[in-house]
């Protein structure tokens, strides 16, 4: 591969890597759902094997993210605040919370009570 290519699908597959470890998927889970051996997916978030363009739009959609982000693109204009965005990333961090050790998800559980029993100043107008 040229060094430009190689730089490239080093990226594509790091991004691969860091969304499915963000997510908590395996490599072994991953792999299986779009299809490929583990050791293929491996080589792919290595960046040494060039990954199909094919296999883009599985990888995006169990990954939850769009292609373009898969391939290092910004969001498109007026996607990032959105009621979808919202929800995924409320999820992402539900996700994350789960990671937590238990005093610290106990932590975060004491805010979310504390701020959710708060009235709602925007719904009031206050």
């Amino acid at each position: 591969m040229k060094s430009k290519d190689e730089r490239f699908y080093k990226g594509l597959g790091a991004r691969i890597a860091r969304t499915r470890r963000q997510r908590g998927i395996t490599q072994v889970q991953l792999s299986a759902t779009v299809g490929i051996a583990q050791q293929t997916l491996a080589h792919y978030e290595g960046g040494s094997l060039r990954l199909p363009a094919s296999l883009l739009p599985a990888l995006a959609q169990v990954l939850r993210i769009t292609v373009g982000e898969l391939l290092g693109q910004a969001r498109p204009p007026g996607r990032g605040g959105g009621k979808r965005a919202t929800a995924r990333r409320l999820e992402d961090q539900v996700e994350a919370i789960a990671q937590l050790p238990r005093a610290k998800q106990r932590f975060v559980i004491e805010m979310l009570d504390t701020v959710l029993a708060q009235p709602n100043r925007r719904a009031t107008g206050t």
